[in-house]
């Protein structure tokens, strides 16, 4: 499939223009590679009605982490004119490995998720075709390996950046949340103001607009820590551990495409057997006690909202402020009971078999 193909018409609404530099930088092989790399974290995987998602278009069947940089980094050009920081937006994810967070829960990282951005530098400065196209646009490695120094390509939660927008934007698509034409709208209403800070941040130009977009954030925040998100996460990091442990997969194996990983996984009869399973999953169950002779978890997420600011005169306010519906939404997530085990009810025998831990 081109690279044209690969162009969503969600991504269209981010920029009308592509420039050569950014479409030259997402024919290289590292953001090739994310193409397989998707953007929910193995879930999708699972028989879960939850995770149905539908396509982003009639060309990416998936969302997956290289259309996710490539709209981050048009988002970030249309709001800037910087192609440096553009560039540096879509370099960003370069260093995500398979399933994405779930390397994070893998490390013990739950809370931050932030274990996945520890390559970037090593995976930018060791690719000639990224290092060939930046020099040919007058621009370094310090330039572009760390998007955080760029406040509309990122910032400080719970403020909008072009990485949460875009995320934010693409989950409300293949969530069902909202069509192409309300994103649109939405999209529209947004520009750049400065924060408290006095540091540049996506704004809406309404309350209304603002309490709309955080609304929605936070439908999408209450999937991102579901049960069974939860659960199907620390599952495939537990049989990505175990297999690395048996040898089925070599560390720079997660580096790869998630095809590669899973064709890998299928060569083991225990890896197999786990995989086929998580394929399968389909219900869970939940107890204050942990259950006996299964495989259970009770694992903490990271919880993310989006209070984003809004133009009222010549001044910017945080929709929190002057909306109890957020303020209540936000509440309410941050109370979230996480002291629950979570297991498969008479199922998950694999798992039982190979990934349970012995009880304390």
């Amino acid at each position: 499939m081109g690279m044209e193909k690969r162009i969503t018409p969600l991504i269209r609404i981010y920029h009308e223009e592509l420039p050569e530099p950014l479409l030259s930088l997402y024919a290289t092989y590292p953001l090739r590679r994310l193409a397989d790399v998707g953007m929910h974290c193995g879930c999708e995987y699972s028989a879960f009605l939850r995770f149905r998602f539908l396509p982003m278009s009639e060309y990416a069947e998936n969302y997956t982490r290289d259309l996710h940089s490539l709209g981050a980094a048009l988002i970030v050009l249309h709001f800037t004119g910087d192609l440096k920081q553009s560039i540096a937006g879509l370099l960003h994810d370069i260093a995500t490995p398979v399933f994405a967070h779930v390397v994070d829960f893998m490390k013990g990282d739950h809370i931050h998720q932030e274990a996945t951005e520890e390559a970037t530098r090593e995976m930018i400065e060791s690719s000639p075709e990224i290092l060939a196209v930046l020099k040919n646009c007058g621009l370094t490695l310090e330039d572009v390996e760390d998007y955080h120094r760029y406040p509309i390509a990122d910032n400080p939660s719970p403020g909008l950046s072009s990485d949460r927008l875009e995320y934010t934007l693409g989950n409300f698509l293949c969530g069902r949340r909202k069509s192409l034409e309300e994103i649109r709208a939405l999209y529209r209403k947004l520009c750049c103001a400065e924060n408290e800070e006095g540091e540049p941040e996506l704004s809406f130009l309404s309350a209304e607009a603002a309490e709309e977009f955080a609304l929605g954030a936070l439908e999408n925040a209450r999937v991102y820590i579901a049960d069974e998100d939860r659960f199907c996460m620390q599952y495939l990091a537990d049989l990505l551990k175990k297999s690395l442990e048996w040898g089925v997969l070599k560390p720079e194996e997660l580096y790869g495409t998630e095809t590669q990983v899973i064709s890998r996984l299928l060569t083991d009869e225990r890896s197999a057997a786990l995989w086929k399973e998580y394929r399968n999953l389909s219900r869970i169950a939940v107890s204050k006690e942990r259950p006996e002779d299964c495989y259970s978890v009770r694992v903490p997420s990271k919880l993310r909202w989006i209070d984003p600011l809004f133009l009222q005169g010549e001044k910017t306010i945080r929709i929190s402020k002057v909306s109890r519906a957020v303020r209540e939404g936000i509440e309410k997530l941050r109370h979230t009971d996480f002291d629950t085990w979570l297991f498969v009810p008479r199922g998950a025998q694999a798992a039982a078999r190979f990934l349970r831990e012995p009880e304390n």
